[in-house]
């Protein structure tokens, strides 16, 4: 059955703008934590030159993922993979590209390591780790809307919440892995690039 969230609709247009700077000429993007495959579908769509291999640990999640590509019927887009970034051992052994949308602020701290160090083994050298959500800054003020979702985060899971750029990118230099790029996208998110070196 497919999923629908309906942040997608309202942020794929401006996430794909950013992806058509960043992405390489050819290859395999895996997407991890794809959801319910409305990005995924969306972006294979208008990037045909690329392969795109969506992931995700929940059965529930592959199910719609695999309606909506199903129904999208696109050559480019692979069946989906049961992806858990906190596991050593993902089941793909290379990608030219990682993309992960809204998972950091909903998983604990295990997960995120395993996003950044699984990157740090798949990608080729000068490759990109895209990865869009809420952030907090600190030289930023955090908007309102965000201080409450973060609140919320942290009462559903206190292992959630708002991560923090910086920490960020402490984690991914330890990987070999330097941010090159931020952009501030609607409704209080950020698009971070980073490349290994």
């Amino acid at each position: 059955m497919k999923g629908h969230a309906p942040a997608a609709l309202r942020n794929r247009d401006p996430i794909a703008a950013v992806l058509a700077q960043e992405l390489p000429d050819a290859g395999i993007v895996l997407e991890v934590a794809s959801g319910t495959g409305e990005h995924i579908v969306h972006f294979a769509r208008l990037f045909p030159h690329l392969q795109w291999r969506p992931s995700d640990p929940a059965v529930e999640a592959r199910a719609s993922i695999t309606a909506w590509a199903a129904e999208a019927d696109l050559p480019n887009l692979l069946p989906p993979a049961a992806l858990d970034c906190a596991a050593g051992d993902w089941p793909l052994a290379e990608a030219a590209a990682i993309l992960c949308i809204n998972m950091v602020h909903i998983s604990p701290v295990a997960a995120i390591w395993g996003l950044v160090a699984g990157a740090a083994r798949l990608l080729p050298a000068g490759a990109p780790l895209l990865v869009y959500g809420p952030f907090v800054e600190a030289d930023v003020p955090t908007a309102p809307s965000n201080l409450a979702f973060h609140a919320d985060l942290q009462q559903r899971d206190p292992r959630w919440g708002l991560c923090d750029l910086a920490w960020l990118d402490k984690v991914a230099g330890t990987h070999g892995l330097v941010r090159t790029r931020r952009v501030a996208l609607p409704a209080n998110n950020l698009l971070l690039v980073y490349r290994r070196g």
